[in-house]
Formats: structure tokens, C-alpha cells, sequence
């Protein structure tokens, strides 16, 4: 019963000097000071913000001609007389894979089983594909003709400029990690 009296004093002692350092009768003539003297001073302006002009976007809209980005194609007499037969087949139901470009596919890896040799492809959106001979793949009607150890070989079909088609030979080399 001692312990919790002495205790209760020491708390009601401690809390009395607080409130007695608190209630001090000063006028807190340095904060007074301060504010005036913040007053005084020339108040800044703000700069407005900056113009810009808006942003004009550009839309490539020509299906017919290539993609700036790819080489251009060599037409040779001998591709002329095949252009008649060249066409992709519209009433083939379209594979997963065809929503991609081709220069967003990578080849990650390539593995045999059953006697079959697979590809396994990224299709750029950090998902991995699984293709093999006859697949498609890429937005120009890309046919897998050849899968090696370390690349793998597709014929697209592409517009000619001249309201034809063409075939074009492309390859996907396996990826090498650094």
C-alpha cells in the first residue's frame, strides 16, 4: 500500500511541474518577432506553368505498302510468275500466335520429344508458346518451315505493293542469355 501512495505522488508531482512549466506568463517575444519579421518581407510570385504544345499523333494506316521497319523486298522475274499462285489462305481458322509481330517473337528454346521437334517461343508479353512444323505465327501469315537446334525458319506471305502477294523467308535465332 506504501509502493502505490508513493507512486501516485510522484505522478501527481511530475504532473504539477508540467502545468506550472506550461502556464509560464511569457509573451513568446522571439515567435512574435519571427512572424513579424516574416511578414515584412517581399512575398514571392509564382512562375506560370510552361506551355506545351499538344502532341500530334501519326497514323500508319497502309496495309498495302511494308513496314518501315523491315528490310524491303527483292522482286525478281522469277517471283512475278509465282505471284498468281501466292495468297494466304483467308478461311483458315487464325492460331494464337498471329496476334504477335514476328519481331516480337523470340525463340527461347527448342526441345524433342516423341520424335517431334518443338520450339518454344516468347511471344513479347512474357508468355512462353510451345509450336512445331506447320504452326503459324506473326500478323503476315507466317508458316513454320524448318525447326533446327538453333533457329527456327517460316515463310509469311506479305502484300507486294501491286495488289499481289509474296512470299518471304524469315528465322528466328535461339536467344542466348548473357
Amino acid at each position: 500500500m506504501v509502493k502505490g501512495s508513493m507512486f501516485n505522488f510522484v505522478l501527481l508531482a511530475a504532473l504539477s511541474l508540467v502545468c506550472l512549466g506550461c502556464s509560464g506568463d511569457r509573451d513568446h517575444a522571439d515567435l512574435k518577432l519571427f512572424m513579424n519579421d516574416a511578414r515584412t518581407k517581399p512575398q514571392g510570385e509564382i512562375e506560370p506553368l510552361p506551355t506545351f504544345r499538344m502532341y500530334e499523333s501519326f497514323k500508319y494506316s497502309v496495309v498495302a505498302f511494308r513496314s518501315p521497319f523491315e528490310k524491303p523486298l527483292t522482286v525478281t522475274a522469277e517471283d512475278v510468275d509465282r505471284k498468281a499462285a501466292v495468297k494466304p489462305d483467308e478461311t483458315r481458322e487464325k492460331e494464337y500466335l498471329e496476334a504477335f509481330n514476328v519481331s516480337a517473337i523470340t525463340l527461347v528454346g527448342v526441345l524433342k520429344r516423341d520424335g517431334i521437334t518443338w520450339s518454344l517461343v516468347d511471344d513479347g508479353e512474357g508468355s512462353v508458346h510451345r509450336v512445331t512444323l506447320g504452326n503459324y505465327l506473326g500478323k503476315n501469315h507466317g508458316k513454320i518451315v524448318a525447326v533446327t537446334a538453333s533457329q527456327l525458319e517460316l515463310i509469311e506471305i506479305v502484300p507486294d505493293g501491286k495488289s499481289g502477294w509474296v512470299e518471304r523467308p524469315r528465322a528466328l535465332a535461339l536467344r542466348e542469355n548473357n
